[in-house]
């Protein structure tokens, strides 16, 4: 008696006690910095558009969604040129992605001009912010299939760019939100259907920023800077503006050779 007794408490000693310790919480594992500060370079931007669009700053509010794309482009890339690319850095990276280039722009262009015209502003405005979120869960699904070196609508940052352009071009001359409402109610959500559409628009990412180029590439470059300086406001719109139409006309161009060829 006196045996079973002494063998149901050992029996349940070890059933109290884990065969495995606890593993440890996947917060501890810890992030990598520099990619991630980057990104929150980035999110900060776009954070700041908001509230200057609110206190009505414009131009600043379109500056800043500018660098939030310089920042952007950057974390990716020195993710994968220091080789610490992680699905955190990915997730919060598509998270500042939806602030800064779905909610910011849409905000800044709302506060500009489109609140002037009651619910077709907002309604403009919503259609954008809904193709940046459709975007970026398509990008998303698709990264393991996707080309590389073509992106299936219209990338978020670019879309940004045209918005955020827009409002910097005409808000330097002094023009009003309200004087141009119709024309952003136009372009607003063209940009967040360009997103969601399947034109295809080349994504540069071929571009080996390691390796060596000729030394004209390099002056190409500096002349570029140069020239966009003189009036970057109106320079850097038009050029988002023929990057976003290089998609359809693409497209066009690739029909109308197949309807030739028949």
């Amino acid at each position: 008696m006196k045996d079973e007794q002494e063998s149901s408490v050992e029996q349940h000693s070890d059933s109290e006690t884990p065969l495995h310790k606890p593993s440890k919480w996947p917060g501890r594992k810890g992030i990598y910095l520099l990619p991630n500060l980057f990104t929150t370079g980035a999110l900060f931007s776009g954070f700041y558009a908001i509230v200057a669009s609110m206190n009505g700053h414009f131009e600043s509010a379109a500056i800043a969604i500018f660098i939030a794309m310089v920042l952007d482009g950057l974390d990716g890339r020195v993710a994968r040129m220091t080789n610490t690319q992680s699905d955190f850095g990915a997730e919060y990276d598509s998270l500042a992605d939806m602030v800064s280039f779905g909610v910011a722009p849409a905000l800044v262009a709302f506060t500009w001009a489109l609140q002037d015209l009651g619910q077709i502003g907002w309604v403009a405005a919503f259609v954008y912010v809904a193709g940046a979120a459709l975007r970026l869960a398509r990008f998303n699904t698709q990264l393991a299939v996707a080309d590389k070196n073509y992106f299936t609508g219209l990338a978020s940052p670019a879309a940004a760019a045209i918005v955020a352009g827009t409002v910097w071009a005409f808000a330097e001359t002094g023009t009003s939100g309200e004087d141009i409402a119709w024309l952003m109610a136009m372009i607003v959500p063209g940009a967040g259907l360009l997103m969601v559409s399947n034109f295809r628009y080349h994504s540069f990412k071929g571009i080996d920023l390691r390796g060596k180029v000729p030394f004209v590439v390099l002056l190409a470059i500096v002349m570029g800077l140069a020239v966009i300086s003189l009036d970057p406001a109106k320079l850097l719109l038009l050029i988002f503006m023929a990057y976003a139409l290089s998609g359809p006309g693409f497209e066009g161009w690739e029909y109308w050779k197949a309807r030739k060829a028949k």
